[in-house]
């Protein structure tokens, strides 16, 4: 339908070099009249009839994918007797193995195709989204190495299916992963609509085995709070015979496994937004002036108190993560390890409102423009970012409700009600801030960066004369003296001394250079950029300690007992098993969002 519109292509390219020929008193001229304006004109809307056609079919088709593997898991959940594990692990298998044939046709086969990468978007896969893609790549190719060797130790009670599924998992990480790494910038030009139908068809097995992995997430939780309940009655009974033997080796494979596990749900969720944007990217022309000349780095220059109150916070946080680890994953979690946990929530999360508060009004006094160009990088962002955010909002939004109904004057009751207002309003203050910031067009950063250069060359030269002197003096004085061969021995340990003591004097001196540049260029901008600079790199570390928080260990929100009690077992469970994981994402990705604020401020 869209396949290989090279003729189409060329014939527009035609058309605009002549209507660029053309003299500029031409304005009077009706263009609608020549055959080759019409002609370009009725190619230009065939191709976007195309596009769209082709966009709704791979649409179409994931769609389908994912409510068929939404029926298979759903009804594993809900009759497990008719749909087993081994059945969803089946249809995914098959899932990944034609994903796999698609992404290697597409690194053998699409790309290597004349003219078929004609354009790569800038905006699309930054360093750290293809960093994270390998990082959690690598903890998820970890993950089912871990459930192979615990499988294996296991062997007399599992099934084939068990070997096989993480087998194949291996090899989809990793190749997916070099896919991604290599190709997340094409804007593909050949195949258009084979190309989408794979891109869709990846993002649809990519959502199943998150939410494969969200639900047995779900039965490992369950299971966890049964057993305990089941130690503290039952002590000292006979388990069956299908458990983890005491070994070394076995109990590696299950704690690395329940260690890992949180970093699955992240690479998944990370894949589908990579391939969401190279799927609006195929057939995409990008003209040269939306290309940026000078792409922006990530330099630590310009913060001084956000760096070092939010390493602080993060100090702090992982000092209260870990009593609370500690405390909660005994039999019975003591009260006060709770009110610990939430006053921390308490003293950060207005913290980090303020400041994106404050974020927002400087965006509001700057006089940069809004960038208005098309970004399907960016546009996917914002919705991540809204939709993420749904999750902690409606887990509060419930909080809220279960602790006003029973009694919010309690001490407890009265932290985790002003916790949940605060995530709420934390949530929204730094949606708000990002978007504003991603909005906003790049500083123009060249002749400044070259003015503080040379005035930092200057300022070191003129400020460290003295030491200079120091050292070319006793340079002369060590020259000047000729030792006899008596004093050979004592010659040689003054050599030794001075030499020592130059290189102390070298080595300060670059210190001190690399001290005054950095107050220099700290100086040299505006409060504007500084004070941006500081709220984005405190924002980072803030949620990358929440998202710690979050990701591992036992959770409070299900730990505390009060909702779960209020709401019943199985609806808190399907709740939180929702928010926890929409909340995660949030957390990782509101810091790729911040570090594009930074740079850019």
């Amino acid at each position: 339908m869209s396949g290989n519109k090279v003729s189409g292509q060329k014939s527009c390219h035609h058309c605009k070099s002549k209507s660029a020929a053309t003299p500029s008193d031409t304005s009077t001229i009706h263009y609608e009249k020549f055959w080759l304006y019409r002609h370009c004109s009725s190619v230009q809307q065939r191709d976007r009839q195309a596009q769209k056609a082709g966009q709704l079919f791979s649409g179409l088709l994931a769609m389908n994918v994912v409510f068929l593997g939404c029926a298979f898991i759903s009804s594993m959940i809900f009759n497990h007797v008719a749909i087993t594990l081994a059945e969803v692990w089946i249809l995914l298998s098959i899932l990944k193995v034609l994903c796999l044939c698609w992404i290697i046709y597409y690194l053998l086969g699409t790309s290597r195709q004349p003219h078929a990468v004609l354009h790569r978007d800038s905006h699309a896969g930054p360093i750290w989204i293809r960093g994270s893609v390998l990082l959690f790549g690598c903890f998820s190719i970890l993950l089912n190495v871990f459930q192979i060797g615990y499988s294996a130790i296991l062997i007399q009670c599992k099934s084939g299916v068990e070997f096989v599924f993480p087998s194949i998992e291996i090899l989809f990480i990793g190749t997916q992963a070099f896919f991604l790494w290599h190709h997340s910038k094409d804007c593909i030009q050949v195949q258009h609509n084979f190309t989408r139908c794979g891109l869709m068809l990846t993002i649809a097995t990519n959502l199943l085995l998150w939410l494969l992995s969200v639900t047995n997430d779900t039965i490992h939780m369950e299971f966890e709070s049964q057993l305990r309940e089941v130690e503290q009655r039952f002590a000292g009974n006979e388990t069956s015979s299908c458990t983890c033997p005491n070994t070394t080796i076995c109990k590696v494979f299950q704690k690395g496994y329940i260690l890992l596990y949180p970093f699955n749900t992240e690479y998944c969720l990370v894949c589908c937004s990579v391939l969401y944007v190279m799927w609006k990217n195929v057939g995409r022309r990008i003209s040269h002036h939306h290309i940026p000349h000078i792409k922006p780095q990530f330099k630590l220059q310009g913060v001084v108190f956000g760096p070092l109150l939010g390493i602080s916070t993060v100090i702090i946080g992982i000092c209260v993560f870990m009593m609370y680890q500690i405390q909660a994953t005994g039999s019975v979690p003591n009260r006060q390890v709770f009110v610990m946990y939430y006053s921390y929530y308490i003293v950060l999360l207005p913290l980090m409102s303020v400041g994106a508060v404050l974020g927002t009004i400087i965006h509001a006094l700057e006089k940069r423009e809004l960038d208005t160009l098309k970004n399907p990088t960016r546009s996917l962002d914002v919705i991540l970012l809204m939709g993420a955010a749904l999750g902690q909002i409606g887990m509060c939004h419930f909080s809220i409700v279960a602790l006003v109904a029973t009694d919010p004057r309690d001490l407890l009751n009265s932290l985790i009600l002003s916790y949940s207002v605060l995530v709420i309003f934390q949530n929204i203050t730094q949606n708000v801030f990002i978007i504003d910031g991603l909005h906003r067009q790049h500083f123009v950063v060249a002749t400044e960066a070259r003015h503080t250069g040379h005035a930092g060359q200057h300022v070191v030269a003129s400020e460290i004369p003295g030491e200079e002197k120091t050292v070319t003096s006793s340079k002369q004085e060590h020259t000047q003296t000729s030792p006899s061969k008596e004093e050979e021995m004592e010659e040689q340990n003054r050599e030794t001394y001075t030499q020592r003591r130059v290189s102390v004097i070298e080595l300060g001196q670059e210190i001190r250079k690399a001290s005054l540049s950095y107050i220099h260029s700290y100086s040299h901008l505006s409060w504007k950029r500084r004070a941006l600079r500081e709220i984005s790199f405190f924002l980072v570390l803030c949620n990358i300690i929440l998202w710690i928080m979050h990701t591992f260990g036992a959770h409070p929100v299900f730990e505390n007992g009060l909702e779960k009690s209020f709401y019943g077992y199985s609806t808190w469970f399907a709740i939180v098993n929702f928010g926890l994981p929409l909340g995660v994402f949030y957390r990782m990705h509101s810091v790729g969002g911040l570090l594009e604020v930074y740079i850019t401020a």
